[in-house]
């Protein structure tokens, strides 16, 4: 073992009788193992951006550096961690991107506290019963993403679900993407909210970080803290089933019926729409939309380029005579790294940059949506909203060169082949117009 590891092993004494940790679900493995801290260091409420960024001679040594504070506010006392309500939080040495965790605790009267996911606050635990805190809304409850801005979704807890003083309370977070759904004791409280960044609001969730156990305020104890990690496969279908169901499936799975222009450059089999290797153009649906949103699947070889055609009007090039081309690439490929930033996957082509690191590698599946409302379009990819953009405010373009068709109130939608083998499956369009 190397680095911080060396210390957290045997840093603290189990006093009293040790009780024997429970067994993690199926699935599950147990970030506390009911003996020491093996496995955690200390954190404050930091940007995680800055400390990831520290060379890692200078990480270890922050690592190591905030023992000593842990040793003095922290202890393992039969099973459990116990916190004296001060100090630095403790932090998972491990990084997770998208996770399900299970965790139970119990606090005292006028405790604050709190689960820090992938470093950004959180998760709020605190005292539901204290009056001094009803005007910060603690008596709507625990479980909720109180970091949030107010009136957002996730902020306030569905239903107040806490437990009396002296109880154990269970949490249940899954998180997908900046998606958090969060149970506590059994009942519902945020449903697949979006967690707010709280250091960079304008900027996304970070794709990886650590699981804070924050306190301040009272003691708190902690005890059967387990996490399964979720994989791209399972994650497409969580993102999914939260996602609008009432679309029109656009694509047969079969044929081109319902589709129309380079047709004979894709093959339409198995559930996908698929450009051929070597082939080009732009397919599209017969019908056209105004106000819309789509949902898909997609799979980028490495190196590929595709896009979206966006208020497409059925001829020339959609990244100019349509709204937009909205595009559709592989970021991590070498032959890429020199491009304008307006030209990454999810950016309106010329136009607006979306942010990046949100693909999953090469050859897997991704999950994106797209919602168009007049002149502004959103989307987001695996969970995370990369592009929110006005492009009637945009007056910069890439190269110079204007987009005439951005202004279309209405087109087709299609896939703008660039003669890689990019495929597209259950595909889902909403007409946004019916809802007004």
């Amino acid at each position: 073992m190397k680095g911080s590891s060396l210390f957290l092993i045997g840093l603290l004494v189990v006093s009293g009788a040790v009780a024997r940790p429970a067994q993690p679900p199926e699935g599950f493995t147990a970030l506390f193992n009911g003996k020491d801290l093996a496995g955690w260091w200390g954190l404050a409420t930091e940007d995680p951006a800055k400390w990831m960024a520290l060379p890692p001679e200078e990480l270890e040594a922050k690592k190591a550096a905030s023992l000593k504070n842990i040793q003095k506010h922290w202890r393992v006392k039969n099973g459990e961690l116990v916190n004296d309500g001060h100090g630095l939080y403790l932090s998972t040495e491990k990084n997770y991107a998208d996770f399900e965790l299970m965790l139970e605790y119990k606090t005292v009267a006028r405790a604050d506290s709190g689960v820090y996911l992938r470093g950004i606050p959180q998760v709020q635990i605190w005292d539901s019963t204290d009056p001094e805190k009803f005007k910060h809304d603690a008596d709507k409850g625990s479980g909720g993403l109180w970091n949030n801005p107010k009136n957002q979704p996730g902020r306030d807890p569905l239903v107040l679900a806490d437990k009396p003083f002296g109880q154990w309370n269970q949490l249940r977070i899954r998180m997908v993407g900046e998606r958090v759904t969060v149970q506590l004791n059994g009942k519902l409280v945020v449903d697949h909210a979006r967690l707010d960044n709280y250091f960079h609001r304008n900027l996304p969730m970070p794709r990886t970080g650590p699981i804070q156990l924050q306190t301040h305020g009272g003691k708190i104890s902690w005890r059967n803290i387990f996490i399964r990690e979720i994989d791209g496969e399972k994650a497409n279908r969580i993102l999914a089933s939260k996602t609008w169901q009432d679309g029109d499936p656009i694509f047969d799975g079969k044929s081109s019926k319902g589709w129309k222009g380079a047709v004979k450059n894709h093959l339409f089999a198995e559930g996908t729409i698929q450009c051929i290797k070597g082939k080009g153009g732009t397919v599209f649906t017969e019908k056209e939309y105004a106000d819309f949103a789509v949902q898909f699947e997609f799979k980028v070889p490495p190196g590929a380029n595709n896009g979206l055609a966006i208020r497409y009007p059925g001829r020339g090039n959609p990244a100019y005579d349509g709204m937009c081309e909205l595009q559709v690439l592989d970021n991590t490929s070498p032959k890429y790294t020199k491009l304008d930033k307006r030209q990454f996957h999810g950016s309106a082509y010329g136009m607006a940059a979306a942010h990046r690191g949100f693909q999953r590698t090469p050859g897997e599946w991704n999950f994106q949506t797209v919602e168009v409302r007049g002149s502004t379009i959103t989307v987001e990819l695996n969970g995370t909203v990369i592009l929110d953009a006005d492009l009637s405010a945009i007056t910069e373009y890439m190269a110079n060169k204007k987009h005439p068709g951005k202004d279309l109130a209405q087109g087709h939608f299609g896939f703008a082949g660039h003669n890689d083998p990019v495929a597209f499956r259950k595909i889902l369009i909403k007409n946004l117009n019916h809802e007004k």
